[in-house]
């Protein structure tokens, strides 16, 4: 593990590396007697895995020398004899929660006797499996960080894919109401450092999560706090001049991280809407109504013109937190900006500014 929490090794189900891991030429390779480690290491498999009895000799015979690189048919073949992609592989527990396209279980692995997360994505006959599913697939399977939920296997059956995640006991909202909504700001501190590297980790390969909230914030027994549901996140890999460039690019998630700021320290939400009007109108009514002023070309938006804002005037933030310094909201201030052109991209490294 690297020091920016980057993972050094990936998991089971990066089928697409075409290379071993191990990059040693060994003298007479096919005579060596191969250990687990070194299965371990030539598929990127975990430490404590259980391998089925007999595999290790299997393998020595079907396996190239460990100077040569692995095929992506032959490794998926090794990683389904292991028992990855099988639906025995994992026990299941008990149900975590429900949602519309899918159902988590909180399970245990048998290859490894560790809890895992088992997302069940229902698929509709005739539609197939949920873009929002095949989406967080494709993005979670090539990103490895210590502040990213683990994807572990992935099982597809005629009626529904199972995403197999590492397990984390709570999320941040059920914390933070755990805590009585009173977090130490050493706490916040913590989770807001965990919460921005594993932000900057997905920003620097283009990705933009666009759902942050308490709910997809992981958090382990440990004190570690995972972004988690990629399902509406995308992948900004083509420069584009055009409004929606504005909308979808790292200012989206950098207003998240100001609102999940600003809950964790006063232990509420800063904008809680129920409908889109009803949160563009807490919005505008402490950070003021834009105007052409503040924010070029706003009063050209047809869905602008037809909500009739009233005309409100920015308010300091600190106004609605009272009892906390003013000093704690002078970065939170950047990233809730109204025009996510004038909303800062990243945030600080360094806490300073924004602790005082």
């Amino acid at each position: 593990m690297g020091s920016d929490g980057e993972s050094d090794q990936a998991s089971g189900t990066s089928s697409d590396e075409v290379q071993s891991p191990v990059r040693v030429r060994m003298r007479n390779n096919h005579h060596r007697r191969i250990s687990n480690e070194d299965i371990n290491k030539r598929l990127s498999l975990p430490a404590d895995i259980r391998l089925p009895e007999g595999y290790l000799e299997k393998f020595a015979m079907n396996s190239p020398p460990f100077d040569k690189p692995m095929s992506r048919r032959l490794r998926r073949a090794s990683l389904s004899e292991i028992g990855f992609g099988k639906l025995e592989t994992y026990i299941k527990l008990d149900k975590l929660g429900e949602g519309t396209y899918a159902t988590v279980f909180k399970g245990r692995s048998k290859l490894t006797d560790n809890l895992v997360a088992l997302k069940e994505i229902r698929l509709e006959h005739e539609e197939g499996a949920p873009c929002t599913a095949i989406r967080e697939v494709s993005l979670l399977k090539d990103l490895k960080h210590a502040n990213i939920v683990t994807l572990h296997d992935i099982i597809h059956t005629d009626k529904c894919l199972t995403l197999v995640f590492e397990y984390l006991e709570k999320d941040l909202k059920q914390y933070m109401d755990d805590c009585g909504s009173i977090m130490s700001v050493h706490n916040v501190k913590i989770f807001l450092f965990q919460l921005l590297r594993g932000l900057a980790y997905c920003h620097r390969r283009k990705v933009l999560h666009r759902d942050l909230k308490p709910q997809n914030l992981l958090i382990n027994d440990k004190g570690e706090l995972k972004l988690a549901d990629f399902g509406l996140a995308r992948a900004k890999s083509v420069p584009t001049k055009t409004y929606s460039n504005e909308v979808y690019s790292t200012p989206i998630d950098m207003w998240g991280v100001g609102c999940i700021f600003y809950e964790m320290m006063t232990g509420r939400p800063l904008f809680p809407g129920s409908t889109v009007e009803d949160e563009l109108h807490l919005i505008f009514r402490i950070l003021g109504t834009p105007t052409e002023l503040t924010w070029p070309g706003i009063t050209t938006s047809e869905e602008f013109k037809t909500y009739k804002f009233p005309r409100y005037h920015a308010e300091p933030l600190v106004n609605h937190a009272p009892g906390l310094s003013s000093s704690i909201f002078s970065v939170k201030n950047i990233q809730l900006q109204r025009d996510p052109g004038k909303r800062s991209s990243t945030f600080p490294e360094s806490g300073e500014p924004c602790w005082g």
